[in-house]
This record gives C-alpha cells, structure tokens and sequence, in this order.
C-alpha cells in the first residue's frame, strides 16, 4: 500500500501527499467534491450509507433464503418467484427488472454451471444433481441499492466445479481483506488474479464490479483482472466485488438472443461471489452479511 510519504507513482519525484494525493490545498472543497470532480465518484454521507446498508441486509436476506430453495427438481422461475414476492412484501424493487438494454426480463440472475453471469430465470431450466448456479440479488429499498450473489451446488458436484467455486469465493475473501483508505483500486485486481493461479483458475475480465447504492451501477469499475486503475480507495466509497472465475479459458461470449447471458468461452464452469463494501476510516465494512 502507498502512504501519504511515499513517492508519488506518477514519477514525479514528490512525495503522494504532494501530488496525486487526494487530497486538495482549498479548504474550500470537500474530498467528496474532489472524488467527484476527478473520479465521478460519489463519497456517500452519513445518511446514504445507512440507506444503503438498510438495503445491503435486506439483498442478503433475500439472497438467503432464495439460495436455500435451490434444490433439484425446482427451476429458476420459481426461484426469480420466490425471490420477487420477498422484494414485494419488503416494500422493495427487485434493480435487475426491466433494467439496462434490452431490458433484463426478471427479478434476479440465476447463472447455471458454464454460464458466467446475467443468467435469465426460466420455467425451462429445471436444476438437478450435479449443477451449481450464482444466484445475484440486487434490491432497491426507499431509493438505495444493495447488491449480491452466492454460489449453490444441487447436492454432489464433480472435483471441476468445486474448485472453481472455492478459487471465486476465496478470491473475494483476500480482496476484501487488503480494503482500506489508500489502497490503490488496481491492487483488487492484482490479488484476486494472484489468488485464481493458485487454483488453477482464470480470471474474467469481460464483466467487473462497480460503484452502487445511489445508483444501481456508478463509479468506479472495479477490475478483478490486473489492471492500472490508479484511484485511490476512500472512506465513504461503496461498490461490488464480484470475482467470476473459469475453470478454463477467461473468455466468455454473449448469447446472440437474449443480449444478456454470459457462458465461457470453452464450455467449463464459471462461479462468483458477490458483496457490496463500503471503505471506512480505517478499513471496511462488508454491507450484504
């Protein structure tokens, strides 16, 4: 981690607090207004982080209690069903409904075995022995948004797919770890990479995480692949972590007719893990427990 002391990573020569530090010399603009200015970040307020951590616990709820339905012999309707009716009797919005273009379908993802991400519930899609799917949650509640996902094996799965599904969820556990002001954005990426060669996995750099809870996708993208996004973490800054991780080749493809379902490049598994962080003063806080 770069400190206030430490030369500046542009090369300049100066130390960071005296150059790229985030910091600005007018006492007359916020971090927040700086964070803004440069980053389009939103730092969010005393009262927004509490909006959105409301809504952070209500996602995990959700997302609980739909995994827990996950067994063989059900379909991915009925768990986009279950999990609608949770959102409704919640006062809630299930984000993902008729959201981006063309507009997503249903109320949840479910990505099932070789897809990566943005899987579309269907009364067709029957889970049996043998699977595993992500099942993503993302809700608004009283104007905030909370956001994420879990992986859920249908009774015994091969030596393949286990792997794959601890290299996803221990990816996110050592990203989460290294969180604290100053921290560079990039350095996510480099240790979720570190972590998925580990397990012999690959890494998808196609789809990333994101800013949220004012808006269900703000600023910044968070890169789980190395990358060099030199922005410095700070406190008041929430966003996803949501590492997806093949078991094959990092490539993915996009189904040519739904617009919205994500599968490997080669046919091999893919798993993810997903919470919504927010950076505190001294660390961070995971809001979707």
């Amino acid at each position: 981690m770069i400190s206030r002391n430490d030369p500046c990573w542009c090369g300049s020569g100066l130390k960071w607090k005296k150059c790229h530090y985030p910091e600005t010399e007018n006492p007359e603009i916020s971090l927040a207004d700086e964070y803004l200015k440069k980053y389009d970040i939103i730092l969010k307020t005393k009262e927004q982080i509490e909006g959105i951590r409301e809504s952070s616990r209500l996602a995990a709820d959700i997302l609980k209690k739909t995994c827990a339905m996950a067994k063989a012999g059900v379909s991915t309707e009925e768990l986009n069903a279950f999990a609608h009716k949770l959102h409704i009797d919640a006062n809630a919005i299930p984000a993902p409904l008729g959201y981006g273009s063309p507009p997503f379908p249903k109320s949840i993802c479910t990505s099932l075995n070789n897809e990566i991400c943005h899987g579309i519930p269907s009364p067709d899609i029957i889970l049996k022995e043998g699977d595993f799917l992500n099942i993503d949650v993302s809700c608004i509640l009283n104007g905030y948004i909370g956001d994420c996902s879990a992986m859920v094996a249908i009774g015994k799965i091969d030596p393949v797919k286990d792997n794959v599904m601890k290299a996803s969820k221990d990816c996110l556990s050592r990203a989460i770890e290294i969180l604290k002001p100053g921290i560079m954005l990039y350095e996510i990426g480099d240790v979720i990479e570190d972590c998925a060669a580990e397990y012999g996995c690959s890494v998808v750099d196609q789809f990333v995480g994101h800013g949220v809870g004012i808006h269900f996708h703000e600023a910044p993208q968070v890169a789980h692949h190395r990358n060099r996004t030199k922005i410095p973490l700070a406190s008041g800054m929430t966003f996803t972590i949501e590492p997806m991780i093949n078991a094959g080749k990092r490539g993915g493809y996009i189904d040519e007719e739904n617009h919205w379902t994500a599968y490997t490049i080669d046919g091999k598994p893919s798993a993810q893990w997903e919470h919504t962080l927010l950076i505190t003063d001294t660390g961070s806080e995971i809001l979707t427990k």
